[in-house]
């Protein structure tokens, strides 16, 4: 299955999310059944990592929103989990510092963004100021459109500078999600993670839905497209998540930049220092 093609957001297209099944998880019938192709793309992303850390000139900006539990935290630890942190970050998107405050909404988001040779990870994402300020009406109105533009020009900006820009909603039914909740409450283990805003957000289920199809519809572009990846099942969201990411790095055709020595010379070097005395200085 293509699941760039299957999962992508035409741009221009009308999003409903609820004609999208979040349990959907194609020919593969259970996490054992898709062990090995996870594991598969996982070394596979490990090494396109080190090929675009070896070339320095692009670089790759993963964003993943979802509502509560939908599995941000589980992405990054099992997709990405196999990178080299010397060329990957992972930011996560809290309330506003005060100094953020003090900025523009784009502001937190800019600085950590990835330098060339590198992967950043936003878990949530600049994308929060469209989505919370809409449903809690921290903003006017009339301020969301023009948010949308701004991160069109943002991410536009972000293309031309070199890198390219992947962003995942991460779909699960609101069943789902109250499910995941009280797995929380009964771990001992998950316990740290319960919220007062786990069920305060819950009666915003639908505004949230509807916030969130305005922003996939008016930000998903060719080159810096949305996928609504199904995430009922874990596994099967790990699976199309690794699958686009690295299909998306073998399509940039990343190669090695040429050595900045003589390899002739440095191997003649190289041998002449194989026949000198042991201790030689």
């Amino acid at each position: 299955m293509n699941y760039r093609k299957k999962f992508f957001v035409e741009p221009g297209s009308k999003v409903r999310l609820n004609d999208v099944d979040p349990s959907f998880t194609g020919k593969h019938e259970s996490a054992d059944e898709a062990r090995e192709a996870i594991a598969k793309d996982c070394d596979r992303l490990a090494h396109l990592q080190y090929r675009l850390y070896a070339e320095n000139r692009r670089s790759l900006l993963v964003v993943l929103q979802a509502p509560d539990a939908a599995g941000k935290d589980g992405t990054v630890r099992h997709v990405f989990g196999s990178l080299n942190p010397q060329g990957a970050t992972a930011h996560a998107f809290k309330v506003p510092t005060a100094e953020e405050a003090a900025h523009d909404f784009l502001w937190r988001a800019h600085k950590v963004t990835p330098a060339r040779g590198s992967i950043a990870i936003f878990n949530r994402s600049y994308y929060e100021d469209v989505l919370v300020t809409r449903v809690h009406d921290l903003v006017p109105k009339d301020a969301i459109p023009k948010r949308f533009d701004r991160i069109a020009e943002f991410e536009k900006n972000l293309q031309q500078a070199g890198t390219q820009i992947l962003k995942f909603y991460l779909h699960i039914s609101a069943d789902e999600q109250l499910r995941r909740f009280q797995q929380r409450l009964e771990d001992p283990n998950r316990q740290w993670k319960i919220s007062e805003s786990d069920y305060s957000e819950r009666p915003y289920w639908n505004d949230y839905r509807k916030a969130y199809e305005d922003a996939l519809e008016h930000t998903s572009t060719e080159r810096s497209p949305w996928y609504v990846i199904p995430a009922n099942h874990k596994w099967f969201r790990n699976l199309a998540v690794a699958r686009i990411v690295t299909e998306t790095l073998d399509e940039m055709d990343l190669q090695f930049p040429a050595p900045t020595v003589d390899i002739e010379e440095m191997r003649a070097k190289f041998h002449a220092a194989e026949g000198e005395p042991a201790g030689k200085a």
